[in-house]
C-alpha cells in the first residue's frame, strides 16, 4: 500500500512529535508571526504552540509515547489494509450464505500495540451434491457468486469460481440427460399402452 492510499488529512490531523518538525497549526502562527512585527503576538503564539506540543493529541505507541511521522503513516496504512481484509472475508460470507465458514486473520502488530488483519480467508465448500445435478446446479450458482463478491477477487478466489463453474457445466449436463431419458421413458410406455386403455 502506497502513501497515496492514505487519507489525505489523516496525516495532518495530528502533531508530528518526534520529527523535529512544527505541527500545522504552529506553521500558521509562525506565518502569521512573520507578517506582524508585533513581539507580544509572537510570543503569545510560541506559549501556546508549547502548550499543545506539551499535550499528545494524536496516536501514541504502547507504552504511550508518541509516534514519529513514519509510524503514524504505518500506523493508517495498517487500518485501511484491515478495513480492506474484513469487508473481502465478509463479502464472502454474506454471499455465500450457508456454504462458508467462519472468517479467520492473519495479523500484524501495529506501532500502538494493536492488532491488524493484513490477510484472511473464510472457507468455502464447493464440492458438488452427490446424486442431485439439480441442487448442485443451485449451490454451484451461490458458490461463484460468493468467490466473486468481494470488489477485489483474489487468484484463490478465482481458482474456487472456476471449479464451481466446472462442477455447475457437469451438473446442467447431468440434469440434462435426466430429463432426456425421463422423456423417453414417457415416450416409449405411451407407445407401448393398448390402445383400448387409451380410450378409457
Amino acid at each position: 500500500m502506497a502513501v497515496s492510499l492514505m487519507n489525505s488529512s489523516s496525516g495532518f490531523a495530528w502533531p508530528l512529535p518526534g520529527n523535529g518538525g512544527p505541527s500545522p497549526r504552529v506553521e500558521t502562527a509562525s506565518s502569521q508571526n512573520a507578517t506582524n512585527s508585533d513581539p507580544n503576538t509572537a510570543s503569545l503564539s510560541d506559549a501556546e504552540s508549547d502548550q499543545e506540543n506539551g499535550m499528545v493529541t494524536g496516536p501514541t505507541r504502547a507504552d504511550g509515547t508518541p509516534m514519529a511521522a513514519e509510524e503514524i503513516q504505518y500506523l493508517e496504512q495498517l487500518k485501511q489494509t484491515d478495513r480492506a481484509v474484513r469487508q473481502h472475508e465478509m463479502a464472502h460470507q454474506v454471499v455465500g450464505g450457508p456454504y462458508t465458514g467462519s472468517a479467520s486473520y492473519e495479523y500484524e502488530i501495529g506501532p500502538d500495540g494493536k492488532r491488524y488483519a493484513v490477510a484472511g480467508e473464510v472457507s468455502i465448500d464447493y464440492g458438488p451434491v452427490p446424486g442431485d445435478p439439480q441442487a448442485t446446479i443451485e449451490k454451484m450458482q451461490t458458490v461463484i457468486a460468493a468467490a466473486m463478491a468481494p470488489a477485489d477477487p483474489s487468484p484463490k478466489d478465482y481458482q474456487v469460481a472456476a471449479q464451481a463453474r466446472q462442477y455447475l457445466l457437469e451438473a446442467k449436463l447431468e440434469a440434462a440427460m435426466q430429463r432426456s431419458e425421463m422423456e423417453q421413458a414417457r415416450s416409449s410406455g405411451a407407445a407401448t399402452t393398448p390402445p383400448a386403455e387409451q380410450a378409457a
